[in-house]
C-alpha cells in the first residue's frame, strides 16, 4: 500500500525519513511515536501554529470537556463519594493523566470549590503531562488555583509518582487511544506487522515479521485467532501504563474514560480493517502519511486487557459502563434541568449523552484498590453484563 507525502511538518518528515534511511524500514508504532511525540516536532510536543487550535471545536478534534463542563462536575461528585469511602483523607489526591488543555481539571476544581464540605481544602490535583507546550496551556487555564500552595502540581510521567503514594482518584479522559500502536495483518497462518519505508519520496507500507513477540502473547492472552486478511492494531503501551497506574495507587479508585470496546468486540469480524484513524480539522482520515505532524492519530481501546492487567496488579474491577450511563448515575439530568432549554449550553450538554455519539461510544472503566468493593453512583446504571471484560467473554 502506498501513500504520497503531500503535506507535513517539514522537519518532522525529514527526521522520520532520515531514521528510515539510517536503519531501514521502521515499525508503524515507531512512525506514530515520532509523528505525535517527536521531542521537537511532534504533533503534541510543539506549540500550535499561531492562531491555530489543536483541541476544541475549532481544532482537529474535541473532547468531552470541550463540549460542556458537566463531565468535570460529575467527576467532582464522584470524587466526593470516593473521598467519603476513604475516610476523608488529608490530602485527597486526584491525578489526571493526559489532561489536554486543562479544561477537565478547571471544571473539576471549580466544582469542588463550590462544595460545602472540606474536599476543596484537602484536595491536591496532580497533572501528568509530558508535552511542554500542553503544560504551558494547562497552566494558563489553572492560574486561579496557583495561589494555593501545592494545590495544583505537574509531573512528566506517572512513574514520577512513588509506589503506593496516591490515596484518592487517578483518572484519564481520552489518553490510551493516543498511545502509539503496532498495526498488524494476518497473512495465511502468520501474523505480519506493518512497517514504513521511503521509496521515491513516498512513505510506503510493507509487511514484515513481528518486531515484538509480545504481540503474539497479547492475542494468546485474549484467546483470539484472527482470520486471514484481518488487519488491526495492538496497543502494547496501554498494559504497561495500567501497571504503572496500579503501582502508584495505594488506596482509592481509577477511572479511565475513552472510546473503545471489550476485546471480543474490538477484534470481532465487523472490525476487520481495524479502528485506526487520523483527525484534522474535525475530519477523519485513514491516511497517516499526509499532514504528518499536523494531524492526530488514534485507535480504539481494548478495555478487556486494561481490566485484566489491572486485576493482575491489584486493581479490582468496580464496574464498566458508558459515558451516558455514568453521567446519568451522577445526576446529569438534574444538572441539565438548570440550563435554559434550547440554549447552546443545553444542546452541548445533551451532546455528551447522545446514544449514537459520545454517550455510548465512550466507555468508563472503574477500578479500585485497598478498599472493599465500593458502590459508586457513576455505576448505578450498567449497560453491560458483569462478565463483559472477562477473558472468557473474549474466547
Amino acid at each position: 500500500m502506498e501513500f504520497l507525502v503531500t503535506t507535513g511538518h517539514p522537519e518532522l518528515v525529514a527526521a522520520i525519513a532520515s531514521e528510515i534511511a539510517a536503519s531501514g524500514p521502521i515499525p508503524f508504532v515507531r512512525f506514530m511515536e515520532l509523528a505525535l511525540y517527536h521531542p521537537r516536532f511532534g504533533y503534541y510536543m510543539r506549540p500550535p501554529e499561531s492562531g491555530a487550535e489543536r483541541i476544541g471545536w475549532d481544532g482537529d478534534f474535541y473532547t468531552s470537556s470541550d463540549v460542556h463542563p458537566i463531565l468535570g462536575q460529575a467527576l467532582a461528585r464522584q470524587a466526593a463519594q470516593i473521598d467519603a469511602l476513604l475516610g476523608h483523607p488529608d490530602p485527597l489526591t486526584v491525578v489526571e493523566m493526559g489532561p489536554g488543555k486543562g479544561l477537565l481539571a478547571q471544571h473539576f476544581l471549580s466544582a469542588c470549590q463550590l462544595g460545602s464540605n472540606s474536599l476543596g481544602r484537602r484536595l491536591r490535583y496532580v497533572l501528568i503531562e509530558r508535552s511542554p507546550a500542553m503544560r504551558a496551556f494547562q497552566q494558563q487555564q489553572l492560574k486561579p488555583w496557583f495561589g494555593h500552595t501545592g494545590r495544583v502540581t505537574w509531573l512528566e510521567d506517572v512513574n514520577c509518582l512513588a509506589p503506593g503514594s496516591v490515596t484518592g482518584l487517578i483518572l484519564s479522559n481520552e489518553l490510551p487511544d493516543a498511545f502509539p500502536v503496532h498495526r498488524i495483518q494476518r497473512v495465511g497462518d502468520e501474523t505480519r506487522e506493518v512497517f514504513v519505508d521511503v521509496r521515491d519520496g513516498r512513505f510506503v507500507e510493507c509487511l514484515r515479521p513481528l518486531s515484538n513477540r509480545t504481540i503474539e502473547a497479547y492475542f494468546r492472552r485474549l484467546k483470539l485467532e484472527l482470520p486471514d486478511g484481518y488487519r488491526t492494531e495492538v496497543n502494547l503501551l496501554a498494559p504497561v501504563w495500567m501497571k504503572q497506574v496500579a503501582e502508584s495507587l495505594g488506596r482509592g479508585v481509577v477511572i479511565t474514560i475513552d472510546y473503545g470496546h471489550s476485546a471480543q468486540d474490538l477484534y470481532g469480524p465487523d472490525r476487520s480493517k481495524g479502528t485506526f484513524l487520523c483527525y484534522y480539522s474535525q475530519m477523519a482520515s485513514e491516511d497517516p502519511y499526509v499532514r504528518v505532524g499536523h494531524q492526530d492519530m488514534t485507535a480504539h481501546v481494548d478495555f478487556t486487557t486494561l481490566a485484566t492487567v489491572g486485576e493482575e496488579c491489584g486493581l479490582s474491577v468496580t464496574g464498566f459502563t458508558n459515558q451516558m450511563s455514568f453521567l446519568m448515575g451522577l445526576g446529569v439530568e438534574e444538572m441539565i434541568e438548570q440550563l435554559e432549554p434550547e440554549s447552546p449550553e443545553f444542546r452541548a450538554a445533551l451532546h455528551l449523552l447522545k446514544p449514537e455519539g459520545m454517550g455510548r461510544t465512550f466507555k468508563v472503566l472503574v477500578q479500585h484498590k485497598g478498599i472493599e468493593q465500593p458502590t459508586l453512583d457513576g455505576l448505578m446504571f450498567k449497560p453491560f453484563f458483569g462478565s463483559a471484560l472477562s477473558l472468557h467473554a473474549a474466547a
